[in-house]
């Protein structure tokens, strides 16, 4: 394939958030490749007319196509990913979060790697965290050290799938995904996760080494406010409650993937989310120290009670605290040049 003819659908989904929209859109269009469009599904939101205007105003002056509309009723974050997968046009789709922002040079990135690989389903991206501004990059989350190719099969859903959460910079073949259209998923924040595992049961994957997205640090989740979320997700704020039924939700998924696609991933993905939990703890070790410990324990209690780097994670938290352990993590990270690998970890064909 010839990837100046790669169509890309840049996908956002919309929901409040208006005041970042800007950024985002900018940091597209000065992107060195033109053969993309840019999606925009907006989730019946309180800002709905703000986010309106800004996109009416912005498409007077922009050169490209920028599609945008206007969901009847709130379909929740899983009900408008899939949305905007059956809105687009192009042959790939690239999701970004409405208050993150696209890297220089990231369409190229994806349609170089999409071109020099076969049969390509899901691209995992490389990502880096800021705060502020995107110059102030305080963190990057590159799980290996050069492009890499990843065959279909359970190998290569136990790398992509715990690796897929963040949406920003996620690229999925989008005929494909078309295919496992679902609401089965619905409720859980994790529909990118279902398509992934599916996809790459018959497609292949591929690692780019490049960052494709900033992930903007301090972003308050705006969710539960759909049907299917109420009662599961508290707008604005990451409750313990909620941390586990996100961490039910990605069990769940495993196991029906197993269960009908005939693939077995259950016993790996689970121990590889335990071996890289360090982030969904962190997030609680700031509630009461009861409520903590508690939200450990029911933790532990779906699948984790053997993993041993779920122990030092959380004792590393009770010893140390949030900010010391953070700042370890980071030192091993800028040290070595990627994220470490922890576990019996398939790491693909470098080519």
């Amino acid at each position: 394939m010839n990837r100046s003819r790669l169509k890309i659908s840049v996908c956002i989904p919309a929901y409040n958030r208006p005041e970042f929209l800007v950024p985002l859109l900018d940091s597209i269009s000065s992107q060195n490749y033109t053969n993309y469009e840019i999606v925009i599904c907006e989730d019946d939101s309180p800002l709905r007319k703000q986010i309106r205007d800004i996109i009416s105003k912005y498409s007077l002056t922009f050169p490209g196509d920028i599609s945008y509309y206007e969901n009847k009723s709130n379909l929740g974050y899983d009900g408008n990913i899939r949305n905007l997968i059956s809105k687009a046009k192009g042959e790939y789709c690239f999701f970004m979060g409405n208050d993150d922002l696209m890297y220089p040079g990231a369409l190229s990135s994806v349609a170089s790697a999409v071109d020099r690989n076969q049969n390509i389903g899901v691209l995992l991206r490389t990502y880096a965290s800021f705060d502020g501004t995107p110059e102030n990059i305080n963190q990057v989350f590159k799980y290996f050290k050069r492009e890499t190719f990843f065959p279909a099969g359970a190998d290569t859903i136990t790398t992509f799938y715990r690796r897929s959460v963040v949406i920003s910079g996620l690229v999925i073949q989008r005929e494909e995904a078309l295919k496992y259209s679902t609401d089965k998923f619905d409720g859980t924040l994790l529909y990118q996760l279902y398509l992934v595992a599916n996809i790459l049961t018959k497609m292949n994957g591929v690692f780019s080494p490049e960052i494709l997205a900033l992930y903007r640090n301090g972003g308050i989740p705006d969710f539960g406010n759909s049907d299917k979320e109420k009662g599961l997700f508290v707008p604005n704020v990451q409750t313990p409650d909620s941390s586990i039924h996100f961490i039910k939700g990605m069990l769940s998924i495993v196991k029906w993937t197993e269960e009908n696609r005939d693939i077995k991933i259950i016993k790996r993905v689970t121990t590889d989310i335990g071996n890289y939990c360090y982030p969904i703890l962190s997030i609680q070790a700031k509630q009461p120290f009861r409520v903590f410990i508690k939200y450990v324990c029911q933790f532990a209690a779906l699948g984790f009670w053997k993993n041993k780097m779920f122990y030092l994670y959380f004792f590393s938290l009770i010893v140390l605290g949030v900010d010391r352990s953070d700042r370890i993590i980071q030192y091993i990270k800028r040290r070595i040049g990627h994220t470490p690998v922890i576990g019996n970890i398939y790491r693909g064909r470098i080519r």
